[in-house]
């Protein structure tokens, strides 16, 4: 039975691709901030694990209750809207702590085993806008553009070992809580002479043609993680997968 380790499973990708995997009988070791067994219980084959990627001592000890594990699913994240200009540094960091460094330093805690083992796989989930420009997400793009480099070159450093490492990208999840996980730090980033920029985008967004559900996401990762090929990049969700056509 394989084990499969997924960061960020409070809601969204991360948590309907733990009951994705889960269904189709792998151990998962579900890791959340906080767990909440109304949102994923612990159960047969399924492990509920706190963790805080921007702590090594969370860190450490999360993989130690997790134990051997063939796939990491460094998924967790945090989202940022607005004007580049009104954002203060301090938040900035904050998102690349989450979003890059939390991702950096599973992928550097998990390395051994799978390096020592001569298999396994890790899955770094980014984002259709490294796909394509989008405005007022700069500091949240540069975030999960510094995966999408890091995962490139390390998928080449690592592969003489047998360890593979992938990129999901979904598209624009309306489903996600995107919005809701950064509302407190996005307040006042969009200053007056933004609004009307930012107007547009929400109009946008709110009649959206293709969109990435969760379903879609998950998927992709499941197709990563049982591709036992060297595949780099799965773009998830119709209009990822638009963008990455027309990117690439």
């Amino acid at each position: 039975m394989k084990t499969i380790m997924i960061t960020g499973c409070s809601s969204g990708y991360g948590l309907e691709t733990a009951r994705l995997f889960h269904r189709k009988g792998w151990h998962v070791v579900a890791t959340m901030r906080t767990p909440n067994p109304e949102v994923l219980a612990p159960a047969e084959r399924l492990q509920i694990v706190p963790l805080d990627v921007t702590r090594a001592d969370s860190i450490a000890q999360a993989m130690a209750l997790a134990g051997p594990i063939n796939v990491l699913v460094n998924n967790a994240g945090i989202g940022l809207f607005g004007a580049f200009e009104a954002t203060p540094m301090k938040t900035v960091r904050e998102i690349f702590e989450t979003n890059t460094f939390g991702t950096m330093a599973m992928t550097q805690a998990v390395l051994p085993q799978l390096r020592e083992r001569g298999s396994g796989l890790v899955i770094n989930v980014t984002s259709s806008a490294t796909l394509a420009p989008f405005p007022l997400v700069a500091s949240y793009t540069a975030s999960k553009t510094a995966i999408e480099g890091f995962t490139e070159s390390l998928a080449l450093e690592l592969a003489g070992f047998g360890v593979r490492v992938k990129l999901v990208e979904p598209g624009y999840g309306p489903g996600t809580r995107f919005a809701e996980n950064g509302a407190q730090r996005m307040q006042g980033l969009v200053p007056e002479p933004y609004m009307p920029l930012a107007q547009s985008i929400f109009a946008t967004l709110g009649q959206p043609g293709a969109i990435t559900t969760e379903a879609a996401v998950a998927r992709a990762v499941w197709q990563a993680a049982n591709d036992s090929g060297w595949l780099l990049r799965y773009p998830a969700g119709d209009d990822a997968v638009e963008l990455a056509r027309h990117a690439r």
